[in-house]
């Protein structure tokens, strides 16, 4: 793999000595002036703050203030008095606000990849993919608020007599906990169809990626939502995390299972909704007729974007045997002419890990793998020459069930190859384990793929393309089955699981009881008459 300059160029930088010893700024990577301005959006009273160094280089970003519980608590008591007066908002003006946010994502688009650089240490193509997502969900709930949330009539039970309208009332305040790894997109693309819906968000961002979100939430008082309407708390997901969940009308969250299952029971607790996007061990298949130059491309981008840090990003690849070896011929090539860098300019084809965690995980992944009888057929190794937490991209060989890496998410920049003869039986292989996030699959017969894509128990399947298909159709639901997850993103499950069905029903004429003096055994006869009668004319 090559590797451009170490050093982080075409950022904000301080000018100065760079000795924090001497000047605690002078080493800073952002301007003081920006994240203090940006800082100042979280609820946060007990003084205590959090040093944030970026991933690239290590240079310290910001101290983000801390919330105490007091501050949760009044982030909901502001979001309830903002969500009382939004909800009588009309879809008219709260369609115009979201259109205004997708112009401003765009146009400051530069300013928000900087920032998603330095705080998650991803190279800047990948960074773009979050703006260019918020700025898709926002048009897109624009356009369709009135198809998810107007008054629809629905069929009554004596026809022309009873009027039946089904309303969606806003859960209230919404709870959203999102992750590092897409620190601007995760941190709105739930939200936004929230606010749609006439609620109010108070969210806890990941500590390591607090700036991003922040700009977020900037963006989104300058396009015109009520600054009270979205709050931001920071802490420990332990503490400030169960607290969000403790008060909250539905909660969102983004992370691991473990976590997530740790939510759910929360949420059960409490008699309130949750979405939970969790892990997965993504699996891609290459069948016999696929374009091998598509696969192996599309093969890189599914399991070398973000390092590997993207929840459907692929960990598991399936090689028809007739192909197999042409294919990683193909696939190796193309991973071993990737460019890494610790810049924030275009060009990189992959960035850094997040954290020395991440690091670590990725590194004993591999080594238990090699230790256990895999063969490394590219990468393995850490490169510290690029940044603190840089791992090359890792293509495994000869990966089996007691590897770790065999059914455990690694979340790193390592794929794990294996033969398959019969689709049948790499199907089978492909829904082992737990997980069941996003999938792929490689053929140049469409109605064929189709037909494998339904016998394949992930929330999502790409056809030709690593993830971007799904993931970027934002009137397609997109969420996990099995341990990868519950409820949905994005689509119309996106915004309706923020809302309260309400049935509304105007009787006319008639009363379901007995009438006109007749008795309950002709009530009922007439009753039964007519449920016959229903069932002849075709009504449902």
């Amino acid at each position: 793999m090559s590797a451009q300059n170490p050093t982080p160029s075409g950022g904000p930088t301080v000018e100065g000595p760079h000795d924090p010893e001497h000047d605690p700024t002078a080493s800073y990577a952002l301007e003081p002036d920006v994240t203090a301005a940006l800082t100042r959006r979280v609820l946060a009273t007990s003084g205590a703050t959090v040093e944030v160094r970026s991933p690239l280089n290590g240079a310290p970003l910001a101290h983000i203030p801390q919330s105490s519980d007091a501050d949760v608590a009044e982030a909901f008591a502001r979001a309830r008095r903002a969500q009382a007066a939004w909800a009588r908002t009309s879809l008219e003006e709260r369609s115009a606000i979201m259109l205004r946010l997708h112009d401003l994502v765009l146009d400051r688009q530069d300013e928000i990849i900087d920032l998603i650089v330095w705080e998650s240490g991803k190279a800047r193509k990948h960074a773009f993919d979050e703006p260019l997502h918020i700025a898709l969900t926002a048009r897109y709930y624009a356009r369709t608020a009135h198809q998810h949330l107007d008054t629809q009539r629905r069929l009554g039970v004596v026809p022309g007599l009873t009027r039946v309208e089904v309303n969606r009332i806003p859960k209230g305040v919404v709870g959203i906990i999102s992750p590092w790894n897409y620190p601007f997109t995760m941190a709105l693309c739930d939200g936004l169809p929230a606010l749609m819906a006439g609620n109010a968000v108070v969210t806890k961002p990941d500590a390591q990626t607090m700036l991003s979100a922040l700009l977020g939430a900037e963006l989104l008082e300058q396009a015109g939502f009520p600054r009270d309407l979205w709050q931001v708390v920071a802490g420990p997901g332990s503490r400030v995390g169960t607290a969000i969940i403790g008060q909250a009308d539905y909660v969102c969250f983004t992370g691991s299972t473990a976590t997530g299952k740790l939510v759910a029971k929360g949420c059960a607790d409490r008699l309130i909704g949750c979405s939970l996007e969790l892990g997965g061990k993504n699996p891609l298949l290459v069948l016999r007729d696929a374009d091998l130059e598509k696969a192996a491309e599309g093969a890189v981008r599914a399991s070398f974007s973000n390092a590997g840090q993207l929840c459907v990003s692929t960990e598991r690849l399936f090689v028809a045997d007739q192909v197999y070896d042409r294919f990683v011929e193909r696939f190796v090539a193309r991973t071993e002419a990737m460019t890494l860098g610790a810049t924030l300019e275009w060009g990189n084809d992959m960035g850094s890990l997040i954290s020395q965690d991440q690091l670590d995980t990725v590194e004993a992944h591999v080594e238990d793998a090699v230790a256990k009888g895999a063969r490394v057929l590219t990468g393995g190794r850490a490169r510290p020459d690029l940044g603190p937490f840089f791992y090359e991209p890792t293509i495994l060989e000869g990966v089996t069930p007691e590897m770790t890496c065999f059914g455990h998410e690694t979340f790193g920049p390592v794929i794990s190859l294996y033969r398959f003869h019969d689709e049948a039986d790499a199907v089978a292989r492909a829904n082992e384990g737990e997980y069941g996030l996003n999938a792929s699959i490689y053929s140049q017969d469409g109605p064929r793929a189709r037909a494998v894509a339904r016998e394949i128990r992930c929330g999502t399947v790409n056809i030709n393309e690593a993830f971007g298909a799904t993931f970027a159709s934002i009137d397609s639901p997109m969420g996990g089955m099995r341990q990868s997850g519950m409820g949905r993103r994005q689509g119309s499950e996106g915004i309706l699981r923020y809302t309260e069905p309400q049935s509304v029903a105007t009787q006319r004429l008639v009363r379901f009881a007995p009438m006109l003096g007749m008795s309950d055994e002709t009530y009922a006869k007439v009753m039964t008459a007519n449920l016959r009668l229903m069932k002849k004319l075709g009504r449902a």
